[in-house]
């Protein structure tokens, strides 16, 4: 290998990472229900996976690329991990079809259809139309969807990259010899393992086994050992783009390799069990280029088979791996509700508010985890809060969902109304989430530009960020505990954040004209002001609804909010007094 060779291979890395970053970031936008909704379809058993994960492979010919894929859809939320399970075993069987295809056309590609197959052909095609979605279309999703192609394609084409910088290694003769010199099946595995991770693909792996085979150097022997070890080395791939992936994203990639390890594993120790035991005739025998495909295929279904009643093991070996908290796994975890319970509407009921609760608590942690990140950028937090604004709006989906269900039921007044008011509170919480991932971009945007607040900027930030952490916490606890009390708090301090913002925004604004700040931090700071804004409105809509609703008449939330503040009680106007104490003093002290 020259240096040439050497900046291809670094290259082909960069590439591989970079179409790997932004294709997720793609997915991750379109990431609706719809999308949603026919990957769960296509993946909602281990067997379709299976299905499915050969299908994808066949035509990228890449079970590490299906595998990145994968990772990119359980990181952001798209996918499951359990999901994905299914698809990675799949993955494996795809994979051969690369094999089988040589075995009817020569491995120089003179094959149109060979040709057209391989990835190297048509990434490059693929990239080319997403740029042109990306680059000329207005319209969101279409872009989104040039986005994901574009990066499909850089991804690819670095991987393309790669094999370009380790191409000199297959035409060496000491790097060919290793294939047909290893008689121990352990160092067998182990070229095979060895080889497979420098040129980044099995299918290549066993694709040179097959050039090989002409040689007549070729044994069952010797090529068994060497195929099962290009099943692990192929697994190595994906661990490269689990530096920045959520921990579901990580034990993604992790299925994947203790699928190959102990799936070659048990392989190879039957294979010679038998070998030594009853015997196998052809072991000496010379292969050809479609029993090398054969076995190819034949191991990594057997693998499948071998995982399929126990797939579950692989998941759970993952997350023994890369473990949660005790506190994550409580926070991380999908509410039950159980339709079954529908013959008792109040416990049902009951069950579906106790999943708003921990929706709400999600929808609070993102927004406190979020405002943070404007002051100092913590990719790790960055992942958690797409994690878990993904799962609020999973979760928005299914309480709903069961809530308009329990619609269906025979159900009194009351319940038909708490029914009515628990989806009216869902729909809030969601928004909140939403807000909270605002935030978190305006601050990787900062981030991306460089740019920072002045010291002024944050201390006000600190402070106006301070009062909605505290209005979050009333609403969440007033709606956890039916308390009312709590519910009247609410409002006060709602209408001291509205003050604060209108001052800090006018304040800002003044340092635009005085040049004291940029035009992208003052861009930032008056858009997260804006959202600020949103969740307190958001928080006060939930605590007048539990303020109507304790009332047991019809309400209208905006007339009730007009009255509070037109015609407050000596209560009302005791806690705007302390909010103003506690926020808009210190806020006039920072300003004097």
């Amino acid at each position: 290998m020259d240096i040439t060779h050497i900046t291809s291979l670094l290259g082909g890395i960069a590439l591989f990472l970079y179409g790997m970053s932004i294709m997720g970031a793609g997915l991750e936008k379109l990431a609706g229900g719809k999308m949603q909704g026919v990957l769960q379809k296509l993946t909602s058993s281990t067997i379709k996976g299976v299905i499915f994960g050969t299908l994808i492979t066949g035509v990228i010919q890449s079970s590490a690329g299906t595998v990145v894929i994968c990772v990119g859809l359980v990181n952001s939320g798209i996918m499951t991990l359990t999901q994905s399970v299914g698809v990675i075993m799949g993955a494996n069987i795809g994979t051969t079809v690369t094999g089988q295809l040589i075995r009817m056309a020569d491995i120089s590609g003179d094959s149109l259809w060979l040709t057209l197959m391989q990835p190297k052909t048509f990434a490059p095609v693929v990239a080319f139309i997403g740029c042109i979605f990306y680059v000329f279309l207005r319209n969101a999703k279409k872009k989104n969807i040039g986005q994901i192609m574009l990066g499909f394609g850089i991804l690819f084409t670095g991987m393309n990259l790669m094999d370009t910088g380790v191409s000199p290694l297959r035409e060496s003769a000491a790097f060919q010899d290793l294939f047909v010199s290893m008689n121990n099946p352990i160092l067998g595995v182990l070229v095979g393992v060895v080889v497979t991770v420098i040129i980044q693909s099995s299918s290549a792996s066993v694709g040179i086994l097959q050039a090989l085979s002409s040689t007549g150097l070729v044994t069952f022997g010797s090529a068994i050992p060497i195929i099962l070890g290009a099943h692990i080395g192929t697994a190595f791939t994906p661990l490269l783009t689990i530096g920045g992936s959520s921990k579901d994203g990580k034990r993604t990639a992790l299925i994947h390799l203790y699928f190959n390890i102990i799936g070659s594993v048990v392989l190879l120790a039957a294979i010679y069990a038998v070998r030594y035991t009853i015997g196998i005739p052809v072991w000496g025998d010379v292969m050809n280029k479609s029993s090398i495909a054969n076995i190819h295929t034949m191991s990594s279904v057997a693998a499948m088979l071998l995982f399929l009643p126990f797939s579950s093991v692989l998941s759970k070996l993952a997350v023994l791996t890369v473990p949660d908290s005790a506190e994550e796994a409580q926070e991380l975890s999908m509410p039950v509700l159980d339709e079954r319970l529908f013959k008792s509407p109040a416990v049902a009921l009951q069950q579906a508010k106790n999943a708003v609760v921990k929706m709400s608590r999600r929808a609070a942690r993102n927004v406190n985890l979020s405002a943070p990140l404007l002051l100092k950028m913590d990719e790790d937090v960055v992942s958690a809060v797409n994690v878990r604004e993904n799962l609020i709006d999973r979760m928005e989906v299914e309480i709903s969902n069961y809530l308009i269900k329990m619609t269906d039921q025979e159900l009194g007044d009351d319940e038909s109304h708490a029914v009515t008011e628990l989806l009216n509170f869902v729909t809030e919480y969601e928004r909140i989430g939403d807000y909270a991932v605002n935030i978190m971009e305006k601050s990787e945007e900062l981030y991306e530009k460089e740019a920072s607040f002045s010291d002024h900027a944050q201390e006000e930030l600190k402070l106006l960020t301070g009062a909605m952490e505290r209005v979050l916490d009333l609403t969440n606890d007033a709606f956890e505990n039916t308390d009312v009390a709590l519910a009247r708090q609410v409002e006060p301090l709602e209408e001291v954040i509205d003050i604060m913002v209108e001052k800090l925004r006018d304040q800002h604004i003044k340092r635009l004209k005085n040049g004291i700040c940029s035009i992208d931090t003052g861009v930032v700071f008056l858009d997260v002001l804006n959202n600020v804004e949103r969740i307190s409105d958001h928080c006060s809509n939930i605590a007048a609804r539990l303020i109507g609703m304790n009332q047991g008449e019809d309400y209208d939330s905006h007339t009730l909010k007009s009255l509070m503040h037109h015609n407050p009680t000596k209560e009302y106007s005791l806690h705007y007094e302390q909010c103003c104490k506690d926020y808009l003093v210190p806020l006039e002290a920072m300003e004097a």
